[in-house]
C-alpha cells in the first residue's frame, strides 16, 4: 500500500470502532461523503484489498505493441549501437516511422541492457557562509570511535558546535541514543541558552518513519520523534541534513577531536566514560579549544534565548496512557497504581533521563506506586513448573532394558569375494 491507502486504512478502522463518523472521516481524507460511503463499503466487503486502485496490475491501454518494440531494438543492435535515447528516437521516427518518446526509448534500452549508464561527474555544491549571530544555528552529531585506544570500551562523543563562532561542547556516551542527544543539547542550553535552530543528520532519533495516526491526520501534523517533540516545545527549528557535507562543521570538528582529544586523554590516563566526562567538566578542555579555534561572530548580538522553563520537564520521554478501571497504568512492562482514585480516562507519563517516572493528569502530578503483579502467562508457567517437578539431566540417563539394543555382527566375507570387490 502507498501512503494514501494506509491513511485510509487508519481512518476506516477508526470508523469501524465508532471512534469517528463517516462525515468526519471524509473531511480528514479530503473526500466527498458519497465517495466515502462507497470506499468504506468496498473495504468492509473486500478487506484491505478493497483499498487498492482497480487499475493496479492491469496492462495499460496505451502500451506499445511488443512487435514494434522488438523491431526497434533489432534496428538499434544492427544500425544504431552507441546512440543515445534522444538521437535514437529521432532516427526511429524519421527513418522507420516508429515515433517513440525519449523516455520510452530510454526505458526500452535499459530493459534490454543496451544502455550504458555513464558515470556522473562530481556534484557541484556551493559553500554556505557562517551564520551571523552566535546561537542562530548549532550543529550536533555523534562520533563513534576508539577514544580510549584500547584502555576502555568503544563509545560515542556527542558534540554540539555553533555555526557562527565554532564554540564546542560535548559529552561521552556508550552509544548515540535519545538520552545522549537530550543530555548533550541540555548541556549546551545550560551553558549558553536555547538556540534558534539545530542541524542534525537523519538518524532515527530525530526523524520519525512511522505513519501518521488518526489524530495527527485530523490536525494536519506530521509524526515526530520524542526529540522532535522536545524541540517543538522549546521552539527550536530542527533541520535534518541530507548529506554529511551539509553539516560539515561538526563533521570536521569530529576529526579534530579524534586527534587532539584522544591524545589529551592518553596523557591524563582516562580509560572510561564516566571518568572522561568528569575530566571534561573539570579540566577546561572545551574552553581551551574555543580559545584556539573559535572566531568572532559577524554580529555581536547573541541569538540564544534565556531558559524560561525547566529543561527536565521538556527533555524527557512523554507518552499518553489509558487508566484502567482499577486505577492502574501500564508502562514498559510495569503496572503503576494511582494512589488517589480518579475519573481520568487518560494520563501522560513522563520518564526522566535518569529513569524517574512521573504521571500527570488533569494539570497536576499524580502520586503512584508500583505493583509487582505477575502476568497470567508467568503464573501459568510457574504452575506447570511446580507440577513437573525438578528437571533432571537426561544426558547421563541410564537406558532401560527396552532401550538397550545390540548390533548384528556382519557376515564374514570370503577371500574370493573380497578380492573381487577390490578389483571391481
Amino acid at each position: 500500500m502507498n501512503r494514501k491507502e494506509r491513511e485510509r486504512l487508519v481512518i476506516f478502522n477508526q470508523i469501524k470502532v465508532k471512534a469517528m463518523d463517516r462525515r468526519r472521516g471524509a473531511e480528514v481524507l479530503g473526500l466527498s461523503l458519497r465517495q466515502m460511503h462507497r470506499s468504506y463499503v468496498r473495504w468492509c466487503l473486500e478487506g484491505d484489498a478493497g483499498l487498492l486502485h482497480r487499475s493496479r496490475g492491469r496492462t495499460s491501454a496505451r502500451r506499445w505493441d511488443p512487435s514494434q518494440k522488438d523491431r526497434a531494438l533489432a534496428l538499434y543492435r544492427e544500425h544504431y549501437r552507441g546512440f543515445g535515447p534522444t538521437l535514437w528516437s529521432e532516427k526511429l521516427g524519421k527513418l522507420h516511422g516508429i515515433w517513440v518518446s525519449h523516455d520510452t526509448a530510454c526505458r526500452w534500452l535499459k530493459g534490454a541492457g543496451l544502455l550504458e549508464n555513464g558515470r556522473r561527474g562530481r556534484r557541484c555544491r556551493r559553500r554556505r557562509e557562517r551564520k551571523e549571530r552566535f546561537g542562530q544555528m548549532v550543529q550536533m552529531d555523534g562520533s563513534p570511535h576508539g577514544w580510549f585506544e584500547g584502555r576502555g570500551p568503544r563509545c560515542v562523543l556527542m558534540t554540539v558546535i555553533d555555526d557562527a563562532t565554532g564554540r564546542r561542547r560535548g559529552r561521552f556516551f556508550e552509544a548515540e541514543t535519545l538520552v545522549g542527544a537530550m543530555e548533550t543539547f541540555g548541556l549546551w542550553c545550560e551553558c549558553f541558552g536555547v538556540p534558534e535552530s539545530l542541524y542534525v543528520d537523519r538518524h532515527g532519533i530525530y526523524r520519525a518513519e512511522r505513519d501518521s495516526t488518526a489524530e495527527e491526520l485530523a490536525a494536519g501534523k506530521r509524526p515526530v520523534t520524542q526529540f522532535g517533540r522536545a524541540m517543538g516545545e522549546l521552539n527550536v527549528r530542527l533541520i535534518l541534513a541530507r548529506s554529511p557535507q551539509a553539516k560539515g562543521r561538526v563533521e570536521r570538528s569530529n576529526g579534530v577531536m579524534q586527534d587532539r582529544l584522544v591524545k589529551e586523554m592518553r596523557l591524563a590516563g582516562i580509560c572510561g566514560v564516566e571518568q572522561a566526562n568528569q575530566w571534561l567538566d573539570e579540566s577546561g578542555f572545551w574552553e581551551s579549544i574555543d580559545e584556539m579555534f573559535a572566531v568572532e561572530a559577524a554580529e555581536a548580538v547573541d541569538a540564544h534565548r534565556p531558559l524560561v522553563t525547566c529543561l527536565a520537564d521538556v527533555l524527557c520521554v512523554k507518552e499518553k496512557r489509558s487508566v484502567g478501571l482499577d486505577g492502574c497504568v501500564q508502562w514498559e512492562g510495569r503496572i503503576l497504581q494511582l494512589e488517589a482514585p480518579t475519573r481520568l480516562r487518560g494520563v501522560e507519563v513522563w520518564q526522566r533521563l535518569d529513569g524517574g517516572v512521573e504521571i500527570l493528569g488533569g494539570g497536576k502530578r499524580l502520586a503512584w506506586r508500583p505493583i509487582n503483579a505477575a502476568t497470567r502467562r508467568q503464573n501459568q508457567s510457574a504452575a506447570k513448573k511446580a507440577q513437573r517437578g525438578p528437571i533432571r539431566n537426561n544426558k547421563v540417563h541410564k537406558p532401560t532394558s527396552k532401550q538397550q539394543f545390540s548390533l548384528r555382527p556382519k557376515n564374514a566375507m570370503s577371500q574370493a569375494a573380497a578380492a573381487l570387490r577390490k578389483v571391481g
